[in-house]
């Protein structure tokens, strides 16, 4: 254990359970309705409402060899391509054979998907993959109408819920393992401030990381909290210098920050073109699957073309479509580009890449178990082995899926016993100022974005170590945190999401310096060749005592045990 932890009141409430899922994702509620199912006390933490994570964004699918003619190997060989030299090829065996049943029950639970005229799964094809794989639901609202299914069957179960809560710290006992999780309850319900669920098993499932950058597709709670509670926690991270950039996001304006609205790869799956402001088709002759190669080439084709041309943005154009086939495919951009004046049943569509999916994240085992006892992760914020360098397009909602039952099966196995959190040692955090969010940002944004090179990670390092100094500096300025003083930072959910963002931002740039190649999404223009040699190796991260990262490569491209035992 680190003894670090967030500068918060001590928990004014408490309740008991057998496990506490944090997360309202696919995975988080999987695995609650899993672990329900199993006879375990469990009870849901979510940030926002049941239905407000990064799940019901989800556009193009969820992928799964259930087509005739494919099988889990053709899946297996595309994510191991996708995932350029690093992916766990167990992990993701595990995925792709257990996969289309996982979807199956999904369907069973609820969950319905787009069917042919002759009652099949209709399925899609997205970047990556060499067969139609991806099942969807509501033309591109695939997201949505899971997260509606999932959420309808916890209600159904009655699961104990706790909505509007931002999950503060792991709370361990005396040898070390989970006990539960402190959290703070914003807003009116059967418990508010500042609280606490004791558990023995606590399973991760809080989604990605988006918001470090200015501008993501995730949601505005994507704030890297369940990596920065990990990490605070003692466990291992890895391969977080791999963030995927979605290829077409819509473009508002070089200056728009936040939440911007994703393009789903499934238009270009159904013959969407990607062009130059010319009309001119530039990824025909850069891969063999053209706009359909793997997200990290499509991204670096229109980043290339954007400096070439001196340009903001590049287009999407989809006229030949014709209105029916987008209101019927597509309602939900076709929606969402009108609303911002454009409309893409007559124009090209103007997308730049954006910050969308963490390919890393909390160090699994394929039981989702990490490196701390009783501490499971699942979805985004896990990092399983199974994307590698990159991940394969709508591997997502599928490896939630799967890896959420493997933890659920886990935990009503083993069925550890409840113990008493013990008492933390050490200083809690000093707390950023609110305002420092847009900081870290913009450092990430210019410094660890589509484009890196030691230059920018450098200058992006010495930012973020500033702003990491200067948060201390003004709280022993004040007299301790949270002690009186003009420039203590009043705990609380904004300075709490911005702590995590701070140290989230840290290891991810100390992993993106470390990796001296080009791999994957991970685009070095100073080293810009793949280093087998050297860099077909994973980077694993833990946070020391004293608050700096501490960045360890593996011996080969396969993972260590989570336990030395194992």
């Amino acid at each position: 254990m680190t003894g670090i932890r967030l500068t918060a009141p001590a928990p004014g409430w408490a309740i008991d359970a057998d496990v506490v899922v944090v997360g309202s994702g696919v995975a988080g509620l999987t695995a609650a309705l899993r672990c329900a199912a199993a006879g375990l006390d469990t009870v849901v933490v979510t940030k926002a409402r049941l239905d407000d994570g990064s799940t019901r964004w989800a556009q193009g699918g969820i992928a799964a060899a259930l087509g005739e003619g494919d099988t889990p190997e053709q899946h297996l060989d595309d994510t191991l391509v996708a995932g350029a030299g690093l992916c766990d090829e167990e992990a993701v065996r595990t995925l792709v054979t257990e996969g289309p049943d996982a979807v199956r029950r999904l369907i069973d639970t609820g969950a319905h998907f787009d069917t042919t005229d002759g009652g099949d799964i209709a399925l899609t094809r997205e970047g990556g993959h060499h067969r139609r794989r991806i099942a969807h639901a509501g033309g591109d609202a695939t997201g949505a109408e899971i997260s509606r299914a999932l959420v309808a069957a916890v209600r159904e179960a009655a699961l104990h819920t706790i909505e509007n809560a931002l999950v503060l710290d792991l709370l361990t006992d005396a040898e070390g393992r989970t006990a539960g999780v402190s959290l703070h309850v914003m807003g009116e319900g059967q418990h508010d401030g500042v609280g606490a669920v004791r558990a023995p098993s606590v399973v991760l499932a809080t989604g990605g990381m988006g918001q470090v950058f200015s501008a993501t597709t995730n949601p505005s709670v994507s704030t890297g909290d369940g990596v920065a509670l990990a990490l605070r926690a003692g466990a291992e991270v890895s391969d977080l210098e791999f963030v995927q950039f979605h290829p077409t996001v819509l473009f508002l304006g070089a200056d728009s920050e936040g939440q911007q609205p994703l393009v789903s790869e499934a238009v270009r799956g159904e013959g969407a073109h990607l062009v130059d402001a010319d009309g001119v088709r530039f990824m025909t002759g850069q891969h063999e699957l053209a706009e359909l190669a793997p997200r990290d080439i499509v991204a670096k084709g229109i980043t290339r073309r954007m400096h070439e041309k001196g340009a903001e943005h590049m287009y999407l154009d989809a006229r030949h479509f014709g209105a029916a086939m987008w209101e019927q495919r597509f309602p939900t951009i076709l929606a969402a580009c009108r609303s911002h004046g454009i409309d893409p049943v007559t124009e090209p569509v103007p997308v730049a890449p954006a910050a969308h999916y963490a390919s890393g994240g909390v160090r699994t085992d394929l039981r989702g178990r990490t490196t701390v006892p009783g501490l499971y992760a699942c979805g985004e914020v896990a990092c399983t082995g199974v994307h590698g360098a990159n991940r394969l397009a709508s591997n997502s909602l599928l490896e939630g899926l799967v890896f959420a039952e493997r933890i659920a099966a886990d935990i009503a196995q083993t069925r550890p016993p409840r113990t008493e959190p013990a008492a933390v040692a050490g200083e809690p955090v000093a707390l950023p100022a609110p305002e420092t969010r847009t900081a870290i940002q913009r450092a990430m944004t210019r410094g660890a974005g589509v484009l890196r090179s030691a230059e920018s990670l450098a200058a992006a390092a010495a930012q973020l170590e500033a702003l990491h100094h200067e948060a201390a500096a003004d709280a022993e300025e004040a007299g301790g945190s949270g002690g009186p003083g003009a420039k203590a930072v009043v705990p609380g959910v904004d300075a709490w999401e911005v702590a995590n963002l701070l140290l989230v931002s840290r290891v991810l740039v100390a992993a993106a310096r470390d990796r001296e190649e080009t791999r994957g999404c991970h685009w070095r223009e100073d080293r810009p060749d793949r280093d087998d040699a050297h860099g077909r190796r994973h980077l694993v991260v833990r946070i020391a005592p004293d608050r700096a990262p501490v960045v360890h490569r593996t011996e080969t491209a396969a993972f260590p045990p989570v336990r030395p035992s194992d």
